[in-house]
């Protein structure tokens, strides 16, 4: 028996997240992953990041993205039958309806999204404000001057 426990989940549905107890979290949480339609979260940069995903039959009309309280939610539905005169013989493209979920760390935002070649993909970047950034503090190698 394996006692190895696979990490994999724990970066499925997150971007740009730093802290492993969120992750630990999201991925102990029931629910169920879904693995159609197949995705990829690429880094591209420090606070750039892409999320790829396969939606091979669909238009820009079939696909919906909403960003509710640091939820990404990439929907997909089927259209009306584009011609009712088309019998198919073998339909090896999926349209199934799908639902995708990433939760988004702080500070990250959707810039732009794109479909091309029946690749989905949604472009991220991370804006921390100046107030939330780390600062260095000087070290004065000075004794201050005591007042008696």
């Amino acid at each position: 028996m394996s006692t190895a426990f696979s990490m994999t989940p724990l970066f499925r549905h997150s971007i740009g997240f730093d802290r492993f107890n969120d992750l630990f979290e999201s991925a102990m949480r029931n629910e169920s992953a879904s693995s159609y339609p197949p995705y990829n979260v690429e880094k591209h940069a420090e606070d750039q990041y892409r999320i790829v995903i396969a939606a091979a039959g669909f238009h820009e009309e079939d696909l919906d993205l909403q960003v509710e309280r640091g939820v990404l939610t990439v929907t997909g539905g089927r259209r009306e039958q584009d011609a009712a005169d088309v019998t198919y013989l073998y339909q090896g493209i999926a349209r199934r309806a799908f639902k995708l979920s990433f939760r988004l760390a702080d500070h990250i935002e959707v810039r732009a999204a794109n479909l091309v070649n029946g690749l989905l993909n949604i472009d991220l970047v991370r804006i921390v404000p100046e107030e939330a950034k780390a600062k260095r503090i000087p070290i004065n190698g000075a004794r201050p001057a005591l007042d008696s």
